[in-house]
């Protein structure tokens, strides 16, 4: 329930974004992946061969634990190689992944800790209708963490839209 509330405010913004594609320099998207900070929503900068954008959302969530939520900013770029359309994207992105908890046990007592951990990935995101337009987005990204105890190297797939 939390986190719906917490996307509420993030799915009006996709309202308003609706704008003439010829002269919008922004894109606000609502998905999951790397883009989207887990599952979330993200506004980017948009020219015609790049995407620069600041998401925020949640990667994971336990009855107990709660949402484990965080920001991200990443960069996107359709140049990269010599493709004849601006629908393939590659890019790198870094931000909070997770949260690790653990115990430990001194003095004949537990202590028990919670930490995020961080992490930077590379990516490819495909463009339904160019980098620079509204349309779906599908992609996979590779990432690497600061993680202690968790695994250090991750994924994510993405599926998303963008207004």
């Amino acid at each position: 329930m939390n986190k719906l509330i917490l996307l509420l405010p993030m799915l009006s913004l996709g309202c308003f974004a609706e704008e003439n594609s010829q002269t919008k320099n922004y894109s606000v998207g609502l998905g999951m992946g790397a883009m989207y900070s887990g599952i979330g929503a993200n506004i980017a900068l948009v020219s015609k061969n790049d995407f620069k954008y600041f998401s925020a959302g949640c990667t994971a969530y336990g009855s107990i634990s709660g949402a484990e939520c965080g920001f991200g900013v990443g960069w996107v770029t359709a140049d990269l190689f010599d493709f004849e359309t601006n629908n393939h994207g590659f890019g790198i992105y870094a931000g909070m992944l997770g949260e690790e908890r653990y115990a430990t046990f001194k003095n004949n007592q537990y202590s028990f800790h919670k930490n995020n951990y961080y992490g930077a990935g590379v990516s490819y995101t495909y463009f339904m209708n160019s980098i620079n337009k509204s349309g779906a987005t599908f992609g996979i990204s590779f990432h690497a963490t600061n993680a202690e105890y968790d695994g250090r190297y991750g994924s994510f797939l993405q599926l998303g839209y963008q207004f």
